[in-house]
């Protein structure tokens, strides 16, 4: 290559390139240098060491609270959303009639599910005199109170984030529609049905794309911020109080942003860890193409 198409190229490039050094790696430095000082970005930063994290660890009963009620969200949607994206995409995979008006239809939640607008929509349908309530009285049971309710706060939040299953299925259709039929030919010669054609066939073929969506789903659900605040706030009794809603609450209402950037570096290497585990693990059941296991 050439000097001159070298320089084109990364003259190209310069946009993401500089992009992403302004808007990821130096706010991703300086929030870890900001989590060892006391900045209430009106002053000064103060540096004070592992204080925050002591703190983090030793005294915080909110962060305590927040971190148990994040967990319980990533482990309960992230399974059940896979689960449902795969199933309607083995659906989809099917030739069926208006095919492309249903896969259209079933996409479109991942795109909207993240707005405002549908918060807000979430909110008023799950509301003490909403849609979902007067359909559960028109079938003769009675009224739930969904976001009172510190046992129900939560699982109406996950449901909001089931529904944008989307990009997961649309990712699940194109890994099966890579597998290759004469797979399914000849496990019908052999007599196998559906069910185990399904198992020991088209689910070992698709680990990779299982497990891709298993780090990118797991990240989001971290991340999930919209949702919670909008309808929620957190509440009742901080059963939503997602782990990005308190370094929100701490940055901007508390103005500790050098606390808050502690709880995202301690949520950071939270989702590292899980994913270095999720790493490790896929060696006993994820195959790729080529593989001469046993």
């Amino acid at each position: 290559m050439s000097g001159e198409n070298r320089f084109m190229g990364l003259a190209y490039l310069s946009p993401y390139i500089i992009g992403l050094l302004l808007f990821t790696a130096v706010p991703f430095i300086a929030s870890f240098v900001l989590s060892f000082t006391d900045y209430s970005l009106m002053s000064a930063p103060h540096w004070v060491g592992l204080k925050n994290y002591i703190r983090l660890f030793t005294h915080d009963r909110t962060f305590n609270k927040s971190l148990t009620v994040t967990l319980i969200y990533v482990f309960s949607t992230v399974p059940l959303k896979l689960a449902f994206a795969l199933l309607i995409a083995v659906i989809l995979n099917y030739k069926l009639k208006f095919i492309n008006f249903f896969r259209t239809a079933f996409y479109v939640p991942s795109i909207l599910g993240g707005s405002v607008a549908i918060a807000v929509l979430w909110r008023y349908l799950f509301a003490d005199v909403g849609l979902v309530n007067m359909m559960l009285e028109g079938l003769g049971f009675q009224a739930v109170n969904w976001f009172g309710d510190p046992n129900n706060a939560l699982f109406t939040i996950t449901l909001l984030r089931l529904w944008q299953f989307g990009s997961a299925m649309v990712i699940f259709l194109a890994a099966l529609q890579s597998v290759d039929n004469s797979l399914y030919e000849a496990a019908a010669i052999d007599g196998a049905g559906k069910w185990r054609t399904f198992f020991f066939i088209t689910l070992p073929l698709i680990t990779p794309v299982i497990f891709f969506n298993l780090i990118m789903q797991t990240v989001q659900a971290f991340q999930e911020f919209n949702g919670p605040y909008i309808i929620t706030g957190g509440g009742p009794l901080k059963s939503t109080y997602l782990l990005p809603l308190y370094i929100y609450d701490e940055a901007f209402k508390n103005f500790r942003m050098g606390y808050a950037s502690a709880i995202a570096w301690v949520m950071f290497a939270i989702i590292m860890v899980l994913t270095l585990i999720a790493f490790w693990s896929s060696r006993h059941w994820v195959y790729y193409a080529g593989d001469k296991r046993s």
